[in-house]
């Protein structure tokens, strides 16, 4: 695969990621949850919850390296590797934990399904086919894992601690007033585990799989 013929694969992914986000910030500013809410918040909050959401924030991750990869393939730094595995792992736990944990929460229609099935379903596959077939490869160390993990640890003790302050979290799963601190630290130890065990896997296949995209020159 050459990087001419990579360009036209991650703009899929990133027309595509970028529409799921758009689409989903539009449904929120018009009043709708993807959770039943009780007691709705207001713009602003609204706003702040959207981009607390895990899903929103790997969704725009695999929007941001998408389109940055449309105009240049084989980009190659020491951050944007870091940013990108980021992206990927994220999204392949979004796709996972949305599939065993919160799918079975969800009743939605419409415009609703459309997005939820956008954000954690079309995008993760998008996001994941594009990688195994146009790279860019080689790329993951474990200096870069290290440095991407940050993140998700990074956002579970901040939506750990928020919660406790503010009362809200943005899954069910981390409401530690309703599942207990036990439950909660049991479901934050395997999250951690998968993001480990994903971080090792996309490196195992990073070595393994074919270093793409070759150049365009014969």
């Amino acid at each position: 695969m050459t990087a001419t013929r990579a360009r036209p694969v991650h703009l899929v992914v990133a027309v595509v990621a970028w529409a799921a986000v758009v689409l989903q910030l539009v449904l929120v500013l018009l009043g709708s949850a993807v959770l039943v809410e009780e007691d709705p918040p207001g713009r602003a909050e609204s706003i702040y919850r959207f981009f607390a959401y895990f899903t929103i924030q790997s969704n725009l991750l695999v929007a941001l390296t998408s389109t940055v990869l449309a105009r240049d393939p084989a980009l190659d730094r020491p951050r944007w590797r870091v940013a990108r595995l980021a992206g990927l792992v994220g999204i392949t736990v979004t796709g996972l934990v949305h599939f065993f944990l919160l799918r079975p929460l969800l009743d939605l229609d419409g415009a609703d399904w459309v997005a939820d099935k956008m954000l954690h379903m079309v995008v993760p596959v998008l996001a994941l086919a594009a990688w195994a077939v146009v790279g860019p490869r080689p790329r993951i160390g474990v200096r870069e894992a290290a440095y991407a993990l940050c993140w998700p640890l990074a956002w579970l003790a901040w939506t750990l601690v928020v919660g406790e302050v503010d009362g809200w979290v943005p899954y069910p799963f981390l409401d530690a007033d309703t599942e207990g601190w036990g439950a909660v630290a049991v479901v934050s130890v395997g999250i951690t585990a998968l993001f480990v065990l994903l971080f090792a896997a996309f490196g195992w296949l990073d070595r393994r799989l074919a270093a793409v995209p070759r150049s365009d020159r014969r």
